[in-house]
């Protein structure tokens, strides 16, 4: 798996990759690193653990506590809850360390561990860094220190931990959903019970589809990444709208009531002209990364609104967010980050105030969306090049700035070298679909005659 940490957590196919005995080794790890941070110094620590409804999720689980309890940590363990539960949860119950295990919107097969810091913040960089450090020496033959007697964690099951969530997400809309008739598409996922009851205290009528997870169906077919269900039974049932969340409900999509998708650009969009309503958002700014939309930009900047875009990843947002105080931010997959009540992206929270924008505002969602236009944006994937090179190849220079002066300021041109697979990807916006297709197909060939 190369580095363990990625972006978000450690993930590969549960049982090949991530095994219970990674799962175990990881979590002592944590305990152990996290106590020499002094972040358990002078009490008993406490970890918060919850999980998506995969299958592998429950042996995953049973790992996790294993290990985190025989390193003297209490585990509250809080079944299955949508990822940003966990985070809240974390910080609610001033926990010392929140785990949850998930792979997001990948299929099934897949599963993931994510760490979270005291008050339900990700971990630093540094601190996963020595856990896998630790991880590696101890998984090489280096004995633990193992406490003994009442020195090892206690495990119980908090199953208010639900109620306590919902009750959050309820508690901080500005107002009440009563009388939108809204289709949640649960993804078979890790909010297929939190998300429609907390429409449903809101005030609205729900429909839910995707909402019977069985641990094998999670994202199938249906979830923000297969919005077709979504968008052909909310017409069907004359909804307001749609709401989609991926499988551990950290993202958010939308469709309104003709069937047309909303995307995170425009979610991010209602959601700041809502927010600056109510001055609570700070420093009239919202914060996207370099992947947003060009429409979105120009919508930003006609509204009064200022835009900081960062490098493309939820973390990178939320960087930006914490170290300026930004209040909103989120990137076009649907990651919107509402920080002053939730410390990640939160789709179900996302949802929530989306809907009351409209029920608040008496108009449509597709009437609140069009405040900005999509540009036609063209997405190509290279593989196989030397994507180190990117930002140093002449040959690729002159091929981008061509693109640029052609498109001029209609249009934008990105290269931006894959994290993890060696590819380059070339996105390309222009305000005609096949002045866009063709200044990316032209690019993509640069690419690979620069680089390959």
């Amino acid at each position: 798996m190369g580095r363990l940490f990625g972006t978000d957590g450690v993930r590969g196919v549960a049982n090949a990759d991530l095994t219970a005995e990674m799962a175990l080794g990881l979590s002592v790890a944590a305990a152990h690193v996290l106590a020499e941070a002094g972040t358990f110094e002078g009490h008993r620590p406490t970890a918060v653990v919850g999980r998506d409804p995969r299958a592998s999720g429950e042996f995953l689980e049973a790992a996790v506590v294993a290990g985190l309890a025989s390193a003297g940590v209490d585990v509250l363990r809080v079944g299955v809850l949508p990822t940003p539960a966990v985070a809240h949860l974390t910080g609610a119950l001033g926990a010392d360390l929140g785990v949850m295990l998930s792979a997001s919107h990948n299929a099934m097969p897949d599963n993931g561990i994510k760490f979270f810091a005291r008050g339900g913040h990700k971990l630093a960089d540094d601190l996963e860094d020595r856990i896998e450090a630790v991880y590696e020496e101890h998984r090489t033959g280096a004995p633990w220190d193992r406490p003994t007697g009442s020195g090892v964690g206690r495990v119980r099951d908090h199953e208010e931990g639900f109620d306590t969530y919902v009750g959050h997400l309820v508690g901080v809309l500005p107002n009440r959903l009563d009388g939108l008739k809204i289709v949640l598409d649960e993804a078979h996922g890790a909010a297929a019970q939190v998300s429609p009851e907390a429409f449903r205290r809101a005030g609205a009528e729900v429909v839910t589809i995707g909402a019977e997870p069985d641990g094998l169906n999670i994202n199938d077919g249906c979830g923000s990444t297969h919005l077709e269900q979504l968008k052909a039974a909310v017409v069907e049932h004359g909804a307001a709208l749609g709401i989609a969340h991926d499988g551990d409900a950290d993202r958010c999509l939308a469709v309104d009531h003709t069937g047309e998708e909303v995307d995170g650009d425009q979610i991010l969009a209602v959601l700041a002209l809502a927010m600056r309503e109510r001055s609570a958002l700070r420093s009239d700014t919202v914060v996207a990364t370099v992947m947003s939309n060009l429409g979105f930009k120009l919508a930003m900047e006609r509204e009064g609104i200022r835009l900081v875009q960062t490098a493309v990843g939820d973390r990178y947002v939320l960087e930006e967010m914490k170290q300026h105080g930004f209040a909103l931010g989120g990137e076009q997959s649907g990651h919107v980050i509402i920080l002053d009540h939730a410390t990640t992206g939160d789709g179900t929270l996302t949802g929530l105030l989306l809907a009351a924008r409209v029920a608040e505002s008496g108009r449509s969602l597709r009437e609140l969306a069009s405040v900005m236009e999509r540009l036609p944006q063209v997405l190509i994937n290279v593989p196989d090049v030397d994507k180190s090179r990117v930002k140093t190849s002449a040959e690729l220079a002159t091929a981008v700035g061509e693109a640029e002066r052609e498109l001029g300021g209609t249009g934008r041109v990105l290269l931006r070298p894959s994290g993890t697979e060696p590819l380059v990807r070339v996105m390309v916006e222009a305000a005609d679909i096949d002045q866009a297709r063709s200044v990316a197909g032209r690019l993509a060939d640069a690419v690979k005659s620069a680089l390959g």
